[in-house]
């Protein structure tokens, strides 16, 4: 299983963002911490049995807690989940928001590697996003960040910024490329509905790149980074061999993971679920004492040590769950054309595709018979190709990959 803890705190909210996210006061910071721990400690009660193989602390901007904030988390963390040793434990950071000290923390609890938004190495275009950093602020923190002794570092890329040009996209790679990250991620910009940059661009898309500038800028990303010893693993993700970011590939493959967290998703045992997304009900749902959880346990009936054990156990697993229960507001069980779904159009973006094989396995029955049509259709087109039992998307297929995965919805 895998672990997404949501900090939804940051300095200042990007002019982009449309994440679950925005500054917030030292106090209620505090005491979202002490309801993330509390949650931590309630779904470790649930989940005991499960081996923890990553832990992905995502936002806002996490690193914006303070060290003794990120050392209780990992306490109640440590205390209430089985880590694998050999877990992917990754913090997302922004330039400015750490010291050579909170690093060290960092290192010191556990968290091996870092996923740093840099964006762009272009001041007017990072102003333009609404960061709060410059590049040479970008500089200092990953300086720092190799100085403590990380060796798996994440940067976090954006093309398609209004104003920005083919050339001053390479600009960014070959900047990028030379400071010798493990990996990169390279997303382009989604004008999102909500956000100041939806206000300003519209649908209309005014003083963005154009479409022919926009592809331009696709290919030459991935062009420059292959020749740069950079495989392309996913649609947007780059790594050197070895540094593919499990805990991603963990989502595309349909491993169990549970958010907690204020708007956290989850999916476990093939239900899919989600926290609110208010920060003030989710502290206050869980502040609250469960008392009678407590009651319970210490009245349960006892035969012997062993019975004694599995009661009190068994009503702490019920109490935990009836606490987590009040901060879920969706809750889906995926049938088993949803999960064949979510198989092939999670599974498509990896550039390793899908398992023949594992799909016959899991399912019961061949890809053929359940996709035989749209398979045929899309090796016609030139947008899928079949290599050694899997099923890839082509460059082509990359290129329209939305439409592509839409195609596999029952």
């Amino acid at each position: 299983m895998e672990l997404y803890i949501h900090i939804p705190f940051c300095v200042s909210k990007c002019a982009y963002c449309d994440f679950l996210s925005g500054p917030s006061d030292a106090g209620t910071i505090r005491r979202y911490v002490e309801a993330l721990t509390a949650e931590v400690r309630a779904c470790g009660e649930m989940y005991h049995d499960r081996i923890i193989t990553t832990v992905f602390f995502g936002g806002g901007t996490p690193s914006i807690l303070t060290e003794e904030q990120i050392v209780v988390i990992f306490r109640a963390m440590r205390e209430s989940f089985r880590l694998a040793r050999d877990a992917e434990i990754t913090i997302e950071m922004n330039p400015g928001t750490v010291t050579e000290g909170k690093l060290r923390t960092y290192r010191e609890a556990g968290i091996n590697r870092l996923s740093i938004g840099l964006q762009s190495v272009n001041d007017r275009e990072l102003k333009m996003l609404g960061r709060i950093h410059t590049f040479a602020d970008f500089e200092t923190t990953y300086a720092l960040a190799r100085k403590v002794g990380f060796q798996n570092i994440n940067m976090d890329l954006i093309s398609a910024i209004p104003g920005q040009t083919v050339e001053s996209w390479r600009g960014t790679l070959e900047k990028a490329v030379s400071m010798n990250p493990e990996h990169i991620s390279a997303y382009s910009l989604i004008v999102e509905e909500g956000t100041p940059f939806y206000a300003r661009y519209g649908e209309g898309g005014e003083g963005l790149p154009s479409e022919d500038e926009e592809r331009e800028i696709y290919d030459l990303t991935r062009r420059f980074l292959e020749k740069s010893g950079y495989e392309r693993y996913e649609i947007s993700n780059y790594a050197k061999p070895g540094f593919e970011c499990r805990h991603n590939k963990g989502y595309w493959e349909r491993t169990d993971y549970l958010g907690i967290g204020v708007g956290a998703a989850s999916l476990v045992n093939n239900q899919r679920f989600s926290h609110i997304r208010d920060v003030a009900e989710y502290i206050r749902l869980l502040a609250q004492e469960n008392c009678s959880g407590r009651k319970g346990a210490e009245s349960a009936p006892i035969k012997s040590v062993s019975g004694q054990t599995a009661a009190i156990k068994s009503v702490s697993e019920q109490n935990a769950s009836e606490r987590i229960e009040k901060i879920v507001t969706e809750r889906e069980t995926l049938d088993v054309q949803a999960q064949m779904e979510e198989t092939m159009f999670l599974g498509l973006r990896e550039m390793r595709g899908v398992s023949i094989p594992e799909f016959e396995a899991q399912f019961g029955k061949t890809v053929q018979d359940v996709y035989g049509r749209v398979l045929s259709t899309m090796e016609k087109e030139g947008l899928l190709r079949v290599k050694d039992e899997r099923i890839c998307l082509t460059e082509r297929g990359v290129d329209i990959s939305n439409y592509v995965m839409s195609q596999f919805l029952l």
